[in-house]
């Protein structure tokens, strides 16, 4: 299908710095829901132009083999069927299995065939370069309002070093969340469970996030 192909020329290295291709701006009546996260992989802001590309954001943020995040890294160029077609993809992430191009989209749309025949095209030219490729839509609802409640928690530098250090070498393997909130009871209890859901957080101990977070659930530690 894609005949010719113009890949952006600057090595991965570079493109770990790249701007947004294009910039978003806020309007009367806009229908989508724009702005930028704070990630704490990247360390800086990270734009989104939908609440389902916040989404994802949040996901890769959350993952811990995911190294970098860029949003609208690049623009894809190729003669596809004797037609020049044109796809600025939504982000790139830098994992530790490769790079992985992402395009992001509400499944209902998936169907339609413009949106197909896009896709199709972008997941072609993006393999033959050995990269991945993923088309996102939304994710299981309780997982996503886990990891969003859990983002709450992501910037270790509000929380006390030492008492997350304490936490770090605590016997947590099979311990309700209940529980490890109730360690350290020399320490206030909102502070010790802050730094809990940190540690969930950073994957320093994981448990199961398909259903609400209570203080019922166990935590196995990370492998």
């Amino acid at each position: 299908m894609v005949e010719d192909l113009e890949w952006p020329s600057v090595p991965l290295g570079l493109l770990r710095e790249a701007r947004p291709w294009r910039m978003f701006r806020w309007y009367k009546g806009q229908q989508h829901y724009s702005g930028t996260y704070w990630s704490a992989t990247v360390g800086d802001h990270v734009i989104y132009e939908s609440r389902l590309e916040l989404g994802r954001l949040l996901f890769a943020d959350f993952a811990p083999e995911v190294r970098h995040i860029i949003a609208q890294p690049f623009m894809l160029k190729a003669d596809v069927d004797g037609k020049v077609r044109k796809h600025i993809p939504d982000y790139l992430l830098v994992t530790d299995d490769g790079p992985v191009v992402v395009d992001v989209k509400p499944r209902h749309r998936l169907e339609k065939p413009e949106v197909a025949f896009t896709f199709a095209w972008t997941r072609e030219a993006v393999t033959s370069r050995g990269w991945q490729y993923e088309v996102w839509s939304e994710p299981d609802r309780f997982v996503l309002e886990n990891v969003r409640l859990l983002a709450g928690y992501r910037r270790a530098w509000l929380f006390d070093p030492d008492l997350v250090s304490a936490l770090r070498v605590a016997d947590l393997d099979g311990m309700s969340l209940g529980d490890a909130f109730r360690l350290l009871p020399q320490c206030p209890r909102p502070l010790v469970k802050s730094a809990v859901l940190h540690l969930l957080w950073s994957g320093h101990v994981m448990t199961a996030l398909d259903r609400p977070l209570s203080s019922g659930h166990m935590l196995p530690r990370a492998a």
